[in-house]
């Protein structure tokens, strides 16, 4: 027997005391599934699968786990981007996905208590006939969890306005690494001592595990509508997103599209996008209809002050879902038009947006890839989208490249490498470029007070000491891979 072998048995016999046989997968083609998220250039088989039905089995399971000193990886809907679910191959991955009941909807307090396993989108649909709905709104909204969610700070096309995940809950609770259970946040608007609610979203699995979610509520719009403007040049749109946020307007949703992306989801959704425009603007208002009127026409002043050709005001709320079918399809386009692609997720200042894009036109020909980019401009978030074929090992390790110096670019630009689909494994090299050994071990020394042994999500998000040491190694200057050896399919 292996050692791989007498682990995974060993495991297993622990696991079987607290779980129920069909919530425990270990053979290898029940594992594969499992094997990777959305970020799917990296994948590997965990030791074990479990899939618990009650907060006692999932309190069970970590106890087992931290006996045994085995990792554990939390898992939810698979849709992430950046390989933070992505197993430990000695480790269990621990599936939440059976989470998923809206425990209670409080139209007066304008909050829902629903599980981590709960579909982003479900929640609006809960909350509906209370003329409410939750915020933040991923493109994946239609299968990504709320626990995912959380683990990932996620936006969405609304966040400029209505914020990030962080700014939408009010209390999570669930288990440390010992099984034992934990709250941060309350239910007041604020809670005693130091904010760990805010630690905790964003901190991708590594401090605890996330049961039950207390997210705000919003009343829904009276009116909506949606701006599409057109430009021939990429820098004016980018100082017409820069002069809107100047002139005192914060629209519910501010997105850019260049010219590539925009050929990719007219062809998927005919949305009725200008082909000939270098950039597209989707600028919305929503509000009383006053409210919208006025903001609608301070904003086309703004637009055509800055040079727009073209402008389209959705007129009903079919057209402006329609506007926004092309944005929201934006990934799923891409997959059309290449075998894979790689979404990065950098942010920038605003001012520096045409500048982002002119020096990811000059990487395409570098690197000799192409790329689409799409992004959340009203807070700079950038998801640049490079086309590859991944059975290919040159295009895949310039593919490599060409990400890691977007994300380097970013930073030296005076963003930053992640906006909200995290670190995972996909950034943990480009970490050592924005933060130094000394930074990534405050960040380690805090993962230790929540997980002193590291058996929550390992490997992933903070670089090791080692690797921050010899992090200029891994600058796309020197040529060298930016990523640390990942299993690839």
């Amino acid at each position: 027997m292996t050692d791989r072998a007498a682990r995974q048995a060993e495991v297993i016999r622990a696991l079987q005391q607290v779980l129920p046989p069909h919530a425990l997968l270990w053979r290898g083609e029940d594992t594969v599934p499992y094997e990777c998220d959305g970020l799917t250039a990296y994948r590997e088989q965990p030791l074990v699968v479990v899939l618990p039905e009650t907060e006692a089995q999932v309190s069970g399971v970590l106890k087992a786990c931290h006996a045994l000193g085995v990792p554990v990886v939390a898992r939810g809907a698979g849709t992430g981007l950046s390989g933070g679910a992505m197993p430990h191959k000695l480790g269990v991955t621990l599936s939440l996905a059976k989470f998923n009941k809206i425990l209670k909807v409080d139209a007066y307090a304008r909050t829902a208590v629903v599980q981590c396993g709960v579909r982003n989108l479900a929640i609006s649909e809960a909350a509906a006939p209370y003329g409410l709905y939750y915020a933040p709104d991923p493109s994946s909204q239609i299968a990504c969890t709320i626990g995912g969610n959380v683990a990932e700070n996620s936006g969405g096309v609304h966040c400029l306005k209505y914020g990030l995940t962080v700014h939408n809950v009010l209390k999570v609770r669930g288990f440390t690494v010992e099984g034992e259970a934990v709250e941060f946040g309350a239910d007041a608007l604020d809670a005693a001592g130091l904010d760990l609610l805010a630690v905790m979203v964003g901190s991708e699995g590594m401090l605890a595990v996330a049961i039950e979610v207390t997210v705000r509520l919003v009343p829904k719009p009276q009116l909506a509508r949606c701006i599409m403007a057109s430009f021939d040049d990429v820098r004016k749109a980018g100082d017409a997103v820069a002069a809107i946020i100047a002139a005192g307007i914060i629209p519910a949703g501010l997105e850019m599209m260049d010219k590539p992306m925009t050929a990719a989801v007219e062809d998927f959704v005919r949305a009725g996008y200008d082909l000939d425009a270098a950039a597209i603007l989707l600028c919305e208002s929503d509000g009383t209809p006053e409210e919208v009127a006025e903001e609608i026409e301070h904003m086309q002043a703004v637009l055509q002050g800055c040079g727009a050709t073209r402008m389209e005001v959705s007129e009903n709320e079919a057209q402006r879902l329609k506007f926004w079918s092309g944005r929201k399809n934006a990934f799923p386009a891409s997959g059309r038009i290449s075998p894979d692609y790689m979404c990065m997720d950098s942010t920038i200042p605003r001012k520096r947006l045409a500048d982002i894009l002119l020096a990811i036109a000059e990487m395409e020909k570098k690197y000799g890839l192409r790329c689409c980019n799409v992004f959340h401009a009203g807070d700079g978030n950038l998801h640049p989208l490079i086309l590859f074929d991944a059975n290919d090992p040159d295009e895949m390790h310039r593919c490599e490249l060409f990400g890691a110096d977007i994300l380097e670019t970013s930073v030296r630009m005076g963003g930053t490498v992640s906006g909200e689909h995290g670190v995972g494994v996909e950034k943990l090299g480009s970490m050592c470029v924005q933060f130094t050994p000394a930074e990534n071990a405050q960040m380690m020394a805090l993962k230790a007070a929540f997980d002193p042994t590291g058996i929550l999500n390992p490997g992933k998000v903070i670089p090791t000491l080692q690797r921050c040491a010899e992090g200029g190694k891994m600058h796309v200057k020197k040529g060298l891979l930016p990523f640390p050896e990942l299993p690839r399919f």
